[in-house]
């Protein structure tokens, strides 16, 4: 994270202002301006934290911030302590601090013993404009608040960023979900986390999710994600590249060839200009012929099909990460249309139907074929002619992407659903 200072903009301000909203120290809503309140909040926030009160976020101030953006900090046991007075002391729960360290007997805590303490609020936030730092910083905190999960990486971006993994549950009955295939579509992203997020906080409380008993769940299936499929891309989206970056004046000189789309917005590939989900092997010859005669025959901002199938590390990533496991279902999350597709071609997978009717009743969408011109070389067109097994291709949201925070609401009401669901349709085998 580059020093921020007064004047300054961009998703790095967001997450400086996201970790000084959770310190208690900001109150106004994120909006990735460093103004004069977010100016007057960090001198107190640095004031109460023994740093020089100078309003400038360099790296000692982003250090003692780090805490409540990966939401947890560690701490040594001191005499008397228990973890309910520990929970009392530190705004959290009994439950979230047992989760976060299985190896401590609470009822022989040893002085000097270090021990994660998570904070109560939500990891996962819906009020900021994500990109592949702040994903990093997630992954890590639900490492911490939830050891029992699998936390991980599938591979590399082009510019090295890794493919973030986790793995939840003990069942045999596999289930894949993957978000942000396109980099305009980020918004799947904290879609996919913030119900992992709730799925854990329900198994770890031994409570429901939407109903459905989680610890049921947990134990009957195995759910992977993979959130943020394109993470350079997602940065070039949403401003988190500097414009002297290479790579961004490599995808600036792409776009200049196509001047109908917009620049960086309507982004959709991966920063060298290959659309993922156009880069599978199921009929990617036919995705060439048909993206070539509109002109997408070279690197562009979207629908370029690449020099071959799975020529993007990215798509081959996600490839490989199929082949290695046994999904019996996937869901690949994409904005926007509020419809889901569920066939490759005339193929039908067993049960594809039926589960595809139970999602759109969940969540009022609707189930659909996709159109021709656009139902090739998916990675759901890809991993329904290789398995024949469910696959799903979620089109979440209405409008223009990239798709607003403010639909995050909505969207989530109706696809927490669709996931519940898909999970429960797993574990039936």
């Amino acid at each position: 994270m580059r020093i921020l200072k007064y004047g300054m903009s961009g998703p790095d301000v967001e997450l400086l202002q996201l970790g000084m909203q959770r310190s208690g120290y900001y109150s106004d809503d994120i909006d990735g301006v460093f103004g004069p309140r977010t100016q007057n909040a960090l001198r107190r926030f640095q004031a109460s934290f023994a740093l020089a009160p100078d309003g400038i976020a360099g790296e000692a101030t982003m250090r003692v911030l780090r805490p409540f953006i990966v939401g947890y900090f560690r701490t040594k046991i001191r005499s008397g302590d228990t973890f309910y007075r520990l929970a009392k002391r530190y705004d959290t729960t009994v439950n979230a601090i047992a989760a976060a360290n299985p190896k401590l007997d609470p009822e022989k805590l040893r002085i000097g013993d270090e021990l994660i303490i998570p904070y109560g609020f939500d990891l996962v936030p819906t009020n900021v404009h994500y990109t592949s730092e702040l994903m990093g910083y997630l992954a890590e905190g639900l490492a911490a608040r939830y050891p029992f999960i699998t936390v991980g990486s599938i591979g590399r971006s082009v510019m090295g960023k890794p493919l973030h993994s986790f793995i939840i549950g003990n069942g045999e009955n596999q289930a894949f979900y993957n978000a942000a295939h396109h980099a305009n579509e980020w918004i799947t992203t904290p879609l996919v986390l913030k119900f992992a997020e709730n799925y854990l906080k329900a198994y770890m409380n031994r409570t429901t999710i939407l109903g459905r008993n989680a610890e049921q769940l947990y134990n009957s299936t195995k759910l992977f994600l993979v959130p943020m499929v394109n993470p350079d891309g997602v940065d070039l989206v949403n401003g988190a590249l500097e414009h002297s970056n290479r790579y961004y004046n490599e995808a600036a000189a792409i776009a200049k060839a196509f001047p109908a789309i917009r620049f960086p917005e309507g982004w959709k590939a991966n920063i060298s200009g290959t659309d993922l989900n156009l880069n599978y092997p199921a009929g990617w010859d036919r995705a060439k012929e048909i993206k070539f005669a509109k002109g997408f025959n070279k690197p562009a901002p979207r629908d370029y099909v690449g020099t071959e199938p799975l020529s993007a590390v990215e798509s081959r990533a996600v490839f490989d990460f199929t082949k290695a496991n046994n999904f019996s279902l996937i869901l690949a999350y994409h904005t926007q249309g509020q419809v889901i597709y569920w066939k490759y071609q005339d193929m039908e997978p067993p049960r594809g139907y039926d589960i595809g009717q139970a999602l759109a009743q969940v969540s009022g969408y609707t189930l659909d074929t996709v159109p021709d011109e656009s139902s090739y070389a998916g990675y759901k067109d890809w991993f329904i002619l290789n398995y024949n097994r469910p696959g799903y291709t979620i089109e979440a949201g209405l409008g223009m992407n990239p798709l607003p925070l403010a639909q995050f609401g909505t969207m989530y009401r109706d696809n927490a659903g669709i996931m519940v669901t898909a999970l429960e349709k797993t574990a039936e085998g």
